[in-house]
């Protein structure tokens, strides 16, 4: 028995020994760093484990040896400290610097897509999830009097400035600072020649934007942009009210969908069946091929369009051509319909898209 313990107490000391010294190594190497060099993005994300932290921070180069990175986190007795998101790291950082960013939290990013044709009241939610913001705040931010006037803007809020883009933002980003990025990288994105093919075409960015942005929200296959441009601007140029539903629902705070009749009595300057012209700025954030085709419309005399059960729009020159068009698209969409009671399957896109008459009802 006595034997035995000694021969315990050695191996024991032996492990002791062995552990120091491979933490002697591990805080060696772990000493060696510098913040200059490539950064590299990874996650680590919620429930994970240590091991798996630093499987992943080893799969991305950031440490040469999980198993290692995992003995000196537990020398230091913070192995079992992570906290979950996305960072941005530098390969060249010491391993000391590596952990305590995962400890602490250091270094993480937010990935936020603002997709193209969003508004404000849509994107404020992204932006209150994932930067854990408030409205209010937000609110404040696109309301920004400097940003406006900056911008020339006419209209109380950033509307239509907010770029449709995928964005990182540092962690603790303000309501402040996400909409500043949003707003620079639509001022990178504005072409120079942009700014001369308005002034060739008499209309300010202000207008282009508003444009742009209803063609935005009409919009259903990217090739459709220049013509549903030239069907607006076309209407302009005859003094046709424009007649865009896109901004009655804006002016009712509605999602994309079925328009009533209802609907089209809001009082609103943005409702363009009772007011003429364009409304006083952009209803949504266009992305670059809606501005585009705001500015390069097509060179077609159409005046009027209703959008198909698959998301086409069938483009009319009058108005009884356009009623023609409107029975013909309701009578494809009872088919759909039919066929859809009976088994068949239709894309709940295709049918919000067929369930509305775009543009023009009355002439």
């Amino acid at each position: 028995m006595h034997n035995g313990s000694a021969h315990a107490r050695l191996l024991s000391r032996a492990r002791l020994a062995c552990l120091t010294l491979a933490a002697a190594f591990v805080a060696t190497l772990a000493a060696c760093g510098n913040d200059s060099g490539p950064t590299v993005r990874v996650t680590i994300r919620k429930g994970s484990s240590f091991r798996e932290a630093a499987e992943s921070l080893s799969a991305h180069g950031i440490v040469n040896s999980a198993r290692l990175f995992g003995l000196y986190a537990r020398v230091r007795g913070e192995d079992r400290k992570l906290h979950y998101g996305t960072y941005v790291l530098r390969r060249s950082l010491s391993w000391g610097q590596i952990l305590d960013a995962v400890r602490l939290g250091k270094g993480i990013v937010h990935q936020i897509t603002i997709p193209e044709g969003f508004t404000i009241a849509q994107i404020t939610p992204l932006l209150v999830d994932e930067l854990e913001l408030t409205a209010d705040s937000i609110d404040a931010a696109v309301r920004d009097p400097e940003l406006r006037a900056k911008l020339g803007i006419p209209t109380n809020t950033l509307e239509g400035y907010l770029f449709p883009d995928t964005y990182t933002f540092p962690d603790n980003a303000t309501a402040r600072d996400a909409v500043r990025v949003m707003v620079e990288r639509f001022e990178k994105v504005w072409k120079p020649e942009w700014t001369t093919r308005a002034a060739e075409v008499k209309m300010s960015r202000h207008e282009v934007l508003t444009l742009a942005a209803i063609v935005e929200r009409e919009v259903f296959r990217n090739d459709e942009r220049p013509v549903i441009a030239a069907v607006y601007l076309n209407r302009l140029k005859a003094h046709i009210p424009l007649q865009a539903d896109p901004t009655v629902q804006y002016a009712l705070g509605k999602k994309p969908g079925r328009v009533l009749y209802k609907d089209l009595r809001v009082v609103s300057p943005y409702n363009t069946y009772l007011n003429a012209g364009l409304p006083p700025g952009p209803i949504a954030s266009p992305g670059a091929a809606s501005i585009n085709a705001a500015l390069h419309p097509a060179k077609v005399p159409y005046r009027f369009f209703v959008a198909a059960p698959d998301g086409h729009h069938e483009f009319r020159r009058t108005f009884t051509e356009h009623e023609a068009a409107i029975a013909m698209v309701r009578a494809q969409k009872a088919a759909l319909n039919a066929g859809t009671t009976r088994g068949s399957k239709a894309t709940p896109d295709s049918t919000a898209k067929a369930a509305k008459d775009s543009v023009a009802k009355r002439p």
